[in-house]
């Protein structure tokens, strides 16, 4: 196992949509899938919510860790791992966030799957019915990468 470049890790980060997001929740920690977009113009990862454990765990301790792989084989992947501070955004930085992420992902999809999405509930297991989407930021504060090939 090696380590992989901080560009390396951006690539890893550029390239996927799909991570994992720990986070401490009544001192016991979590992890969960999230669909994300990696922002390289402010270095953030952007995602977004609704009301429930999640948020409420990061309101409370806003530090977390993203965890993205790329996985070709038990011997040859890449993990990017993210630590960061949880931010909620509000208002028209909000809408445009998500716009951001919206766009982001869906030329993702284009370029590694192939295929068109037009809608945001087609590569986002999230729902509106529980009420108006929370979209936040992860401010990264330190990257770790790892590779293994042989």
């Amino acid at each position: 196992m090696t380590d992989l470049t901080t560009s390396a890790i951006g690539r890893v980060l550029r390239n996927n949509y799909l991570g994992h997001l720990a986070y401490l929740w009544q001192g016991k920690p979590y992890v969960i899938p999230i669909t994300y977009y990696f922002d390289p113009t402010d270095n953030t990862i952007i995602s977004y919510t609704s009301e429930g454990h999640k948020i409420d765990a990061m309101r409370k301790n806003n530090s977390v860790t993203v965890q993205v792989e790329e996985i070709q084989s038990m011997f040859n992947w890449e993990s990017a791992m993210v630590h960061g501070t949880f931010e909620e955004l509000e208002g028209s930085v909000a809408k445009q966030k998500l716009h951001l992420f919206t766009e982001g992902v869906k030329s993702i999809i284009r370029r590694k799957e192939r295929r068109e999405v037009e809608f945001i509930n087609e590569f986002s297991s999230k729902i509106y019915s529980r009420g108006i989407p929370i979209v936040y930021r992860i401010k990264i504060r330190e990257v770790i990468g790892k590779r293994r090939e042989t």
